[in-house]
């Protein structure tokens, strides 16, 4: 059955877990005369406005990129700009908890200042028992930085004869990601026309469904997103079967 609209899809058909790339903030402001933390800022509000669509239309869990470990080498301006779009978030999402979001974040922590962490903290903590959606921020996040955190991870408890490497399977690799106890994503949507992942949940995306769109991020509606959720719906998932 070819559906119309996401309102008529079952839920059970909807994808669990959506990745979502936020890219062309620095374009949007680009083709508009203005500075690229102005595309940044717009960029925070369609987060927010796709955030709250989500929850609306039974999305149990979404990935978002905000910034990955390659975002270091941007302008230190830029980056002092980003982090104080953070600040901005970590204390509005306290304002919020009527939302019902658990909020998670995954990535390194070690490189951000120390107020932020904090705030981090703080964040998942207050809502860690919330249940309507889940919201993974990827902060100072590589899809291979975290595999290397895992292989790490678990190469220490070989040497401490916690495990064997005749024990290492793929389920005890993925417990050991940033993601570990979450599904894998169904579906990861990067707009801004580029066609790649770009270093984004590269062991979860094995089976992902892919949509690419032509619109920057800062443009990025609901509808935009209901537009890839119907795609998604049409596609035949055989995670290698026939």
């Amino acid at each position: 059955m070819v559906y119309q609209r996401v309102e008529d899809i079952p839920k059970e058909k909807l994808p669990v877990h959506i990745g979502l790339i936020m890219d062309g903030n620095g374009r949007w402001a680009a083709v508009r005369g203005l500075p690229r933390n102005a595309g940044h800022k717009k960029g925070t509000d369609t987060f927010g406005k796709l955030m709250k669509h989500c929850r609306e239309i039974g999305i149990k869990y979404v990935t978002v990129y905000a910034f990955s470990t390659e975002n270091w080498k941007r302008p230190k301006e830029e980056v002092d700009a980003l982090m104080g779009l953070l600040r901005n978030y970590l204390e509005d999402t306290f304002k919020h908890q009527e939302e019902d979001a658990r909020i998670c974040f995954l990535g390194d922590r070690e490189p951000l200042s120390e107020d932020i962490k904090q705030k981090i903290q703080k964040v998942e903590e207050a809502s860690r028992r919330n249940t309507a959606i889940t919201i993974n921020i990827a902060l100072n996040y590589g899809g291979r930085d975290e595999i290397v955190h895992a292989v790490k991870a678990l190469a220490h408890k070989c040497m401490q004869g916690e495990l064997s490497l005749g024990q290492i399977d793929e389920e005890m690799v993925s417990n050991h990601l940033y993601t570990a106890g979450q599904p894998d994503p169904d579906l990861i949507i990067r707009p801004s026309g580029e066609y790649r992942l770009s270093n984004f949940l590269t062991w979860q995306s094995a089976y992902s469904e892919l949509v690419f769109l032509n619109v920057l991020w800062p443009d990025f509606t609901p509808a935009d997103l209901d537009m890839a959720i119907l795609e998604y719906e049409k596609r035949d998932r055989r995670f290698g079967g026939i």
